[in-house]
């Protein structure tokens, strides 16, 4: 997801700096002593606690207090990361920013998930929420401070407690010496929760640096290879039921009947309840012992739904945006000083090209689920808690407190990690969430008070939405006599993710969303490109996916820029550096020679059937370049060796990154492989589970060699920059071996 440009959002202000944010207001830090427990407790004032100290505590109560860092005397230090751990490894990362500057023993560092709060707003967004790869962007700042003012307050506590001048005293490893003094952070921890929290503090050099920059094991894998590290399914209260609910075949559906006794028949069905689901539909929830009594109700129940909701066809949906295509749509960019049309009235020759991208679906592995726990006065709930793998805690704690009608101060949400989400789980209308509230909400009316999880099966999330939406690109390029571009038309169609979300302010401009569009309106090549779009409506609820517009425009622009060099008849390597400004696209230049010289292409002579293919895409402020080597197996691509080569700044945790780019590799494998598309007929989703939305298997994936152009400047994006570089690489290998463009996907090879 990329949010760039926000301004505003949900209270929240845009912090300037680099790479898009800047450092934390000074006054902003503060000591929290309720959590200190004898040690030293960090935090950052919520707007709550600004506004009580202007007098305002009446009118904003407070609220729990939310620490960052808590230094134990028994010297462990807890560090609580303010994002979603699911997978991308910023539950380690983020420890090692505010433990380097810190400087402590990285034995002794913990971490925790930290619950919904005002405290751990993203810096730049004003909300708290984990997408647009941007966690570490972010927060790099953040947490050096916070690890900075930690510091300083120990060793000034070591200072006054030896009468030494704090400058003699020296912090390493956790322990603070001065001569023949010596103390360790532990010992130190409790005086140094009785100082101020200093105003001014000196960050580290980068030289400094003994944690940043080093392969550094997940602190959450012990736990997940012990099976013991808690997932959103995992959790388990006492006296806890299980919900599933039948959501309409149609988008929008409602239920006109349905056989509760059936349902109730089933050993272990506690309750049958009509209940609210998304875009105004409505569902039936079965409430049992557990998740298989709670399906084989749902089973049971002989629904007859209502003749309504969406009726859309993504084969007509293909047709009318073929069309759409054609005409002339909002202007996203125009070249300057060139007439397109009269140039390419003019062109020795003109090629056409259109592309077909479809619904994808995100499908992670761990189905979306949510757990509340309710306490009552009497029969009336007056808190409830949750636990959530959410992406937007902001958001889904304030759908949970709409739903159930609960001050916002009545309902806390756990952040519990989750088993991927690919952007499915930071949705701005909180959809599975607010479902779940509200079956929770028809639940205690009910007149039950027992803890309650609602569990999507995959098959409810891939025929439930929310999908990337589909698209449709038209290209045409016109070229003089000696192969050079001197017109390119470019028209996108589709639905737009932003336009009515809260983010349309800060991501719609003139009526174009800035997500369809990027990847492909910056024209980092310098070609004479006017590109207009089109956003139909369709009954189809859409949103980001992993890497959002790029997973689309990075493959049109990367096949076309091959396509261009072969009409050129030049390399592609070369073509691409030589359009490649050496100033402003430095990075480019770099990541792509750094790729190509680890990959041996070029001076490797390749195995018979086999070619090499090339891309180079920047997204999230990270460069991203694949040499792929590819054969075609039964029809099908396939992907041998993979050579990345990637510019994302300074690499906070080198041993997560790689695997980042790796997993982003195989992820994006997905995109072409035969029947990954979201198909639907008269409003029906055809497609139920992995059996007909295939992703890739471990025999798929092929060798993936990763390596990071070295940079000091602040992280950039790292989670989706690996996603859209793939699929224009092997199509451009594949057309080395069939001669045939790939102007679809999935890949389809004949």
């Amino acid at each position: 997801m990329r949010f760039h440009g926000i301004e505003t959002l949900a209270g929240g202000t845009h912090l300037s700096g680099e790479p898009t944010v800047g450092p934390v207001s000074r006054r902003s830090f503060m000591k929290l002593a309720s959590v200190a427990g004898g040690g030293l407790a960090l935090g950052i004032a919520t707007p709550r606690v600004a506004a009580q100290a202007k007098g305002d505590a009446a009118k904003h109560p407070p609220s729990p207090p939310q620490a960052f860092i808590v230094i134990a005397p028994d010297n462990i230090v807890t560090i609580a990361v303010n994002r979603l751990e699911f997978g991308q490894g910023v539950h380690t990362a983020l420890p090692m920013i505010l433990a380097d500057e810190l400087d402590v023993d990285w034995q002794n560092v913990r971490s925790v998930l930290a619950p919904a709060g005002d405290a751990y707003r993203d810096p730049g967004f004003g909300i708290q929420m984990t997408g647009g790869s941007t966690a570490l962007a972010h927060s790099f700042q953040q947490y050096r401070e916070l690890g900075a003012r930690a510091r300083a307050m120990i060793v000034t506590a070591a200072a006054q407690q030896w009468k030494v001048d704090p400058g003699s005293c020296a912090a390493l490893q956790g322990v603070v010496t001065s001569g023949t003094h010596r103390a360790t952070y532990g010992e130190l921890a409790s005086a140094a929760m009785r100082l101020p929290v200093p105003e001014d503090v000196t960050l580290k050099d980068p030289s400094q640096f003994h944690i940043i920059g080093k392969p550094t094991p997940r602190l959450d894998a012990a736990s997940k290879l012990r099976g013991d590290a808690v997932f959103g399914l995992d959790t388990r209260i006492k006296g806890m039921v299980v919900a599933v609910v039948a959501h309409p075949p149609r988008f929008g559906g409602k239920v006109k009947s349905f056989n509760a006794d059936k349902a109730r028949a089933i050993k272990g069905v506690a309750a049958v309840m009509l209940v609210p689901v998304d875009r105004g539909g409505t569902g039936v929830a079965v409430v049992a012992s557990g998740y298989w009594p709670a399906k084989l109700g749902r089973d049971a129940l002989q629904i007859a739904w209502e003749d309504s909701g969406s009726r859309v066809s993504t084969k007509v949906l293909f047709e009318e945006y073929s069309k759409l295509a054609k005409q002339p749509g909002m202007v996203a960019r125009s070249p300057e000083g060139v007439d397109v049309q009269m140039a390419m009235s003019q062109a020795a020759r003109v090629i056409e090209a259109e592309y077909r991208l479809p619904y994808l679906a995100h499908a992670p592995m761990e189905s979306l689920n949510c757990t509340f726990q309710a306490e009552f006065e009497g029969s009336k709930a007056t808190r409830v808690t949750a636990w959530i793998g959410s992406q937007f805690q902001t958001i889904d704690h304030a759908a949970i407190s709409r739903a159930l009608s609960l001050p916002p101060d009545k309902v806390r949400l756990n952040t519990v990690m989750a088993g991927g989400g690919f952007g499915r789980r930071a949705v701005p209308t909180a959809d599975y969430v607010a479902e779940a509230a509200g079956v929770l909400r028809a639940w205690i009316e009910s007149g039950h008070t027992a803890p309650l999880k609602v569990i999507w099966s995959r098959e409810d999330d891939i025929k439930g939405g929310y999908y990337r939406p589909l698209h449709v690109h038209r290209a045409r390029m016109g070229f003089d006599a000696k192969g050079e571009v001197v017109a390119w038309q470019h028209t996108i169609v589709g639905q737009s993710i932003i336009i009515g979300t809260p983010f349309e302010s800060a991501l719609v401009k003139d009526g174009i969303d800035s997500t369809m569009t990027e990847g492909i309106v910056q024209n980092d090549y310098g070609l004479p490109l006017h590109l207009t779009a089109h956003h139909p409506k369709v009954d189809v609820a859409v949103l980001w996916w992993r890497s959002v517009g790029n997973t689309h425009t990075g493959f049109v622009k990367e096949t076309l820029v091959d396509e261009i060099a072969t009409m050129a008849r030049q390399d592609p390597v070369a073509w691409r550096l030589a359009r490649l400004d050496a100033k402003k696209h430095a990075r480019h230049r770099a990541a792509l020679e750094l790729a190509v010289e680890k990959s041996g292409y070029g001076k490797r002579k390749l195995p018979k059937g086999r070619a090499w293919g090339v891309s180079l895409h920047e997204s999230f402020d990270t460069a991203v370049a694949y040499v792929v080597e590819v054969s075609v197996e039964e029809g099908e691509p396939r992907v041998h060796r993979v050579t990345a080569g990637v510019h994302a700044n300074r690499v906070v945790n080198p041993l997560a990154a790689e695997a980042q780019v790796q997993g982003a590799c195989v992820f994006a494998m997905s995109m072409m492989k035969p029947g990954f598309a979201i198909e639907m007929e008269n409003g029906v989703v055809k497609n139920s589970n992995f059996p007909d939305y295939p992703p890739p298997r471990m025999p798929d994936a092929p060798q993936i060699d990763v390596f990071f152009v070295a940079s000091e400047a602040p992280p950039s994006g790292l989670g989706e920059p690996g996603v859209p570089g793939l699929a224009p690489a092997v199509a451009n290998a594949l057309f080395r071996l069939t001669g045939k463009r790939m102007r679809q996907m999935p890949f389809i090879i004949t």
